[in-house]
């Protein structure tokens, strides 16, 4: 079975999505399937059985900046790379956003199965309602991977939506060498966007003892603001974009793995990453983030955009350990769920089933 997993997005740029194409076609290769990712790459790809479709172009949308390729250049690859690899199964991540995935949505042949990643407002989807009906329709089979997500999809694509969570290579965190910190530290990781609550990570922060220091990753519109107000914290560091293994290995080495993001979470990825490391993890109570994590179970969740309580939070980590040690126990016990080879698991059951039907057909 030849599998093409389309990503709009640029697969060397750190992403929820592209995180899980790339994890989800390493999971079906282990498994024996010839599984290929296709997307944007602003250079060499992250893998060789990554297929580039050219550069991205960042766009904005529901609050966030995505790095698609819109392009005519990036379709005419796509098409070029459908043509040629002859895949059996498409399996199209957010099928209509521009580029790539809405390409394949619109041109493919064969079973296609299409997930629904985002949640919230989307002013591309609403401007092209017409078309993202129409494109939905050449969807074998429809998933989502939150409720928040079905909703935000079917809102616009009404239709039968198969819910079908995200994963995470669960064995890569729990073995990744910490990385060496100097006493207690919190970790971000995520675009610098008002969305993801990093103002309110860092003014909870300043809260907080003079021992406990504080690791920024990524980088975004915010960033710059940001670290001029942190220029006298020595406390604070900036570490811009990381390699994938260097933010694995600053999970395994914090004390807490902080998510304060404000809204428009359809998931909570990173929180899976922190619960599979084995670190304790606080963010803000949002539906998507209670995907993954239940308040006061597995995580501390706070309301969002609190400084005040998200300092609190902190510091409760620091200092109730038993309740923390219970918390992050029940944390690695949950996260089985969330295993990429069961998700692989999963859609490879769905492909299975629609291979028949695509023979029948014929």
């Amino acid at each position: 079975m030849r599998v093409g997993q389309i990503c709009p997005y640029s697969l060397t740029v750190p992403g929820g999505v592209q995180g899980q194409v790339l994890g989800l076609t390493r999971a079906l290769r282990a498994m024996g399937i010839e599984a290929q990712a296709l997307g944007p790459c602003d250079g060499p790809p992250p893998e060789p059985w990554v297929t580039p479709l050219g550069n991205s172009l960042p766009t904005g949308d529901n609050g966030s900046v995505a790095a698609i390729a819109p392009d005519p250049a990036a379709s005419l690859r796509t098409l070029r790379a459908l043509r040629d690899e002859n895949f059996d199964i498409l399996h199209i991540h957010e099928p209509m956003a521009p580029g790539p995935s809405l390409t394949a949505t619109l041109v493919g042949n064969g079973p296609m199965v299409g997930t629904f990643h985002r949640s919230g407002q989307s002013n591309w989807l609403r401007a092209t309602r017409p078309l993202a009906r129409w494109g939905a329709s050449h969807l074998t089979v429809r998933t989502a991977v939150s409720a928040e997500a079905r909703q935000t999809a079917a809102e616009v694509m009404p239709g039968e939506y198969e819910l079908v969570w995200n994963g995470i290579e669960t064995d890569r965190y729990a073995s990744a060498e910490p990385w060496p910190s100097d006493g207690p530290t919190i970790f971000f990781v995520g675009r610098h966007e008002s969305r993801k609550g990093l103002s309110a990570l860092v003014e909870a922060h300043g809260r907080l003892g003079p021992d406990v220091r504080l690791w920024v990753a990524g980088h975004g519109p915010d960033s710059e603001r940001l670290r001029r107000a942190t220029a006298a914290d020595p406390r604070v560091e900036w570490l811009g974009l990381i390699t994938e293994a260097e933010k694995v290995r600053r999970i395994r080495g914090a004390d807490v793995l902080c998510a304060p993001s404000l809204h428009g979470e359809s998931f909570g990825v990173v929180l899976l990453e922190g619960l599979a490391a084995g670190v304790p993890v606080v963010t803000t109570d949002l539906p998507g983030y209670r995907n993954v994590a239940r308040p006061g179970v597995e995580a501390r969740m706070v309301a969002p955009g609190d400084p005040v309580a998200l300092a609190k939070a902190i510091e409760a980590v620091f200092d109730e350990k038993a309740e923390t040690a219970a918390m992050v126990a029940r944390g690695l016990e949950r996260v089985e769920r969330f295993s990429m080879h069961s998700l692989a698991s999963h859609y490879l059951d769905i492909y299975r089933r629609l291979l028949p039907q695509e023979a029948a057909r014929r």
